[in-house]
């Protein structure tokens, strides 16, 4: 079964090269290529995307804007943002929007195609070096590192171990081939954190886990 993928991008050349990319590799389909998001809603009942690549940066609404609607309006379907840019606010809030992962342009396509598996799986990514920018929004912003009273949410060893991967930006498969073990029993993991966090995604978990100084 192949991913159905929508790419909201308004350079032209970088959205060819996108939909070249995945219609040339097997289990992915472009389903949708779009240069601005200003018709979200009826782009996106018209290709039925599993996964939207969605451009931060983009005239009239932007991608964060857009990708907050999409994730309230279609909470089923995946967003992944891409960008230029590295900077910490447009990270963190494009994760708060309900983005599902967070890629720099300048990624090969290899990169590209494990992080669309990665969140239709469920999943979430985020490249290394923009886990270390978001850490870095949270020291500048002075946010408090606290446990919470008496709570540690009764997360094993392992559990925090997986957080802590997530946290410095690893993805289901590098931590699976850090510590050992299978792809679908980080996953596993990842469902009970998620649970004992009482978050729904790996970005409300690294956020809690940052704020809380759970990792």
């Amino acid at each position: 079964m192949e991913i159905q993928v929508a790419i909201f991008e308004d350079n032209k050349l970088f959205r060819d090269a996108l939909e070249a990319i995945l219609n040339g590799t097997d289990g992915f389909n472009c389903c949708a290529v779009l240069a601005g998001g200003n018709q979200w809603e009826l782009d996106i009942k018209r290709s039925q995307p599993d996964v939207i690549l969605m451009d931060i940066e983009m005239p009239g609404l932007s991608g964060i804007e857009i990708t907050k609607k999409i994730t309230t309006t279609f909470p089923e379907i995946k967003v992944l943002i891409q960008t230029i840019f590295n900077d910490s606010d447009k990270i963190f809030h494009a994760l708060m929007a309900g983005a599902s992962g967070y890629i720099l342009k300048n990624d090969p396509p290899v990169k590209y195609l494990e992080a669309i598996t990665e969140v239709y799986k469920g999943g979430a990514t985020i490249n290394a070096f923009v886990a270390k920018k978001l850490l870095g929004f949270f020291c500048n912003k002075n946010v408090l590192l606290i446990a919470p009273h008496n709570n540690d949410y009764n997360l094993t060893p392992r559990e925090k171990e997986l957080l802590k991967l997530m946290v410095e930006g690893n993805n289901y498969i590098s931590i699976a081939e850090k510590i050992f073990i299978s792809h679908e029993t980080v996953r596993t993991h990842a469902k009970h954190i998620y649970k004992k966090l009482h978050v729904t995604s790996r970005s409300e978990a690294i956020s809690k886990a940052i704020q809380q100084g759970l990792s």
